[in-house]
């Protein structure tokens, strides 16, 4: 085990699990329901990680602070809920490096932006309630590039949070575990946003693939 790491904490959307193509579901729901063009998933694959916001952004061009916005994310969120798992599953390449991490025996938590009303049963139904913690988006007064949520989840862990490394698919994660004192691991098979390249996040290193997180650990 790399020396100084004592467990591993995940983002969720993106980094173990795929739900985009239940995130851009739901946004093209809503705008075929007003009879208007839906969105090719290709275009709001990069946009998923920011949830509501990102697929409200690509579908309505609205953001936070437009008067249209509030209801239009609570009609998101509304329908979200009753659909997010019709398509959303777990990376298979991330299942055996979670199985993989337990035969270790190194913990492993997840710290994500999604609401615990979405995450819990989430995970619950992925069978990723084994995790050693669950942070949510409204677990802490912060969500991430605010790193109480990670700092919550070492505490959970009963560790340090310098003794945690964080893996995520966003540049936000990066800043997260940079502040919280973690080692940061960019997942570049994730969702990544639009703005700029992994490389150039400021993480430790860049993951091309879940197994290589094994080999950054030095695990056998």
């Amino acid at each position: 085990m790399k020396a100084g790491v004592a467990a591993v904490l995940f983002d969720l959307d993106g980094t173990l699990v795929d739900s985009a193509p239940d995130l851009a579901g739901t946004a093209n729901d809503m705008l075929a329901a007003r009879g208007r063009p839906t969105v090719a998933f290709e275009r709001l694959r990069p946009h998923a990680g920011s949830g509501a916001r990102g697929m409200l952004g690509v579908t309505f061009g609205v953001v936070p602070g437009d008067s249209a916005y509030p209801a239009l994310r609570d009609e998101f969120h509304d329908h979200y809920a009753a659909r997010m798992l019709q398509q959303t599953q777990v990376f298979s390449a991330a299942v055996a490096v979670l199985q993989a991490l337990e035969i270790q025996g190194i913990p492993w938590g997840i710290v994500t932006n999604k609401a615990l009303r979405f995450a819990e049963p989430m995970v619950l139904a992925l069978g990723l309630h084994r995790g050693a913690a669950l942070v949510a988006g409204d677990s802490t007064p912060h969500t991430k590039p605010h790193p109480a949520p990670l700092v919550e989840a070492a505490r959970r862990l009963g560790l340090p949070a310098a003794g945690c490394v964080y893996v995520g698919d966003d540049r936000r994660d990066m800043y997260a575990g940079r502040a919280a004192g973690m080692g940061v691991l960019a997942a570049a098979w994730g969702y990544l946003g639009t703005e700029h390249a992994p490389q150039h996040w400021g993480a430790d290193h860049v993951l091309e693939h879940p197994a290589e997180l094994l080999q950054w650990l030095e695990l056998p």
